[in-house]
């Protein structure tokens, strides 16, 4: 394994992780990856200390793929990532991050100019602490105001700056799948991977139906949010999620269940998360070393009867239940009507 690294992995570890070919790239990747928005106050107070012994605990148990965005807490993430990155081998990792997507306020959120897209890789790679990225991807594309914009503008600039080192590979994300299909075709064979989140969960089984074309193309599948930013967790999700109140109502249910069972939903929806077919890795936010453990266990030590008796309870009785399983273009519109509102 490429990345294995003698007196700082966990031995025992690594050889239990399966390692997966990461599309065309050459790569191998852990089947179980880290993702970092959690390293912001997106989900809630941030322990940093705690957070760095995470991050570096996730790398010795093999975790290899580390995700991360500007947009994650306005840098925030990068550079608590950076922090962690100082204290591992630069061989024991990939880390991925993304451009486009930056700030909070609607009228700053977005920029896919190819100025934008440098100045951002450059500050990537100085919070990160590294000398090149091994992944760049264009950040929720569907906020574009077209896709010509990001293949004019935001995927020349990455490619450039491929050429110089800086960037070894060039990844796409929406949440919406058919968007993620679309670019891909506008511009077959420039982009290395495809990043889509909030699929493969206990609601959403949709990437089924797009995995032959992304295997196809020979584009490396990266899936995010197996607990659907939270709604698959006993402590449910944030205020701000858009997900409907039915399929919301359908996860507390679910939530309850299990809290009354003494069991973790957010366990269970890991493991069928990270046992579907066809992507290459599974990111999961990993903010303290006990999460790195529940997410490698659900992986590697798989389900107790009990936590198998109740998952499959939910999935026939209550995940059955849900009439809309995706947010798709909620966001999209909402964010345009207020880009639109505070312009005028």
């Amino acid at each position: 394994m490429d990345t294995f690294v003698e007196g700082f992995h966990s031995k025992q570890d690594v050889e239990q992780m399966e390692y997966v070919p990461f599309g065309r790239t050459g790569l191998k990747v852990s089947k179980v990856s880290l993702g970092t928005g959690t390293l912001s106050q997106f989900y809630g107070n941030l322990d940093e200390e705690e957070a760095l012994k995470a991050v570096n605990y996730a790398v010795k148990r093999g975790i290899n793929y580390i995700d991360t965005a500007p947009y994650y807490g306005q840098c925030l993430s990068e550079e608590v990532l950076g922090k962690a990155l100082r204290t591992i081998p630069r061989k024991a990792y990939y880390v991925a991050t993304k451009v486009a997507r930056y700030e909070l306020e609607y009228e700053r959120m977005f920029d896919f100019s190819a100025a934008k897209t440098r100045e951002s890789v450059e500050r990537s790679l100085k919070l990160l602490g590294v000398d090149y990225i091994d992944v760049v991807q264009i950040h929720d594309v569907e906020f574009a105001p077209n896709l010509d914009v990001v293949l004019q503008e935001t995927l020349p600039a990455l490619e450039e700056l491929r050429v110089e080192g800086k960037v070894r590979y060039i990844g796409v994300s929406a949440y919406p799948l058919e968007v993620l299909k679309q670019i891909i075709s506008k511009a077959p064979g420039r982009f290395d991977t495809v990043l889509c989140y909030c699929r493969n969960t206990l609601f959403d089984n949709s990437l089924n139906d797009y995995l032959p074309f992304f295997l196809q193309n020979e584009v490396a599948i990266v899936c995010a949010s197996g607990h659907g930013m939270g709604l698959l967790t006993n402590s449910g999700s944030q205020s701000w999620h858009p997900a409907d109140e039915q399929l919301k109502s359908v996860c507390r249910e679910a939530a309850e269940y299990c809290r009354n069972s003494e069991i973790e939903l957010g366990k269970l929806a890991m493991y069928h998360f990270i046992h579907q077919p066809g992507p290459a890795t599974f990111l999961s936010g990993m903010q303290t070393t006990a999460l790195v453990n529940i997410n490698l266990g659900a992986y590697l030590n798989g389900l107790t009867v009990k936590e198998t008796e109740v998952l499959a309870y939910l999935k026939e009785r209550v995940f059955s239940k849900i009439k809309n399983s995706h947010w798709e273009g909620f966001e999209v519109k909402r964010y345009w009507a207020a880009l639109k509102g505070a312009q005028q």
